[in-house]
């Protein structure tokens, strides 16, 4: 495996982290991957994904301030590094590949 590969399901929290920006906490990373695959992941999957694409150097990671509730906790947020961003590209530019010359016609129509 490449610097720049990545699973299919690793694309899909690498694109929720993009959609999130600055909002890219693990909740809402969960929470965004759930709405959009119609699966409702576990906390444990999206978790370790996230620590999988933060040792392949894909992301970086900060903590906020506390929330400013009582017991507020901080949150670690998640963003994109060049390399995660190069892999990306290289995941679009491979499905736009394999897309190709595909007719729309061709594909099963929906229920």
């Amino acid at each position: 495996m490449t610097a720049a590969s990545i699973a299919p399901f690793e694309v899909v929290v690498l694109l929720s982290i993009i959609r999130l920006g600055d909002d890219a906490y693990g909740l809402a990373v969960r929470r965004d991957v759930s709405a959009r695959t119609g699966h409702d992941y576990s906390v444990g999957a999206i978790y370790t994904t996230l620590q999988r694409l933060e040792d392949k150097g894909m992301l970086n990671t900060w903590t906020s301030e506390p929330l400013p509730v009582r017991g507020g906790r901080a949150r670690k947020h998640f963003r994109l590094t060049s390399t995660g961003r190069r892999a990306m590209r290289e995941a679009e530019r491979r499905a736009t590949s394999v897309w190709a010359g595909v007719p729309s016609t061709l594909l099963p129509s929906r229920p």
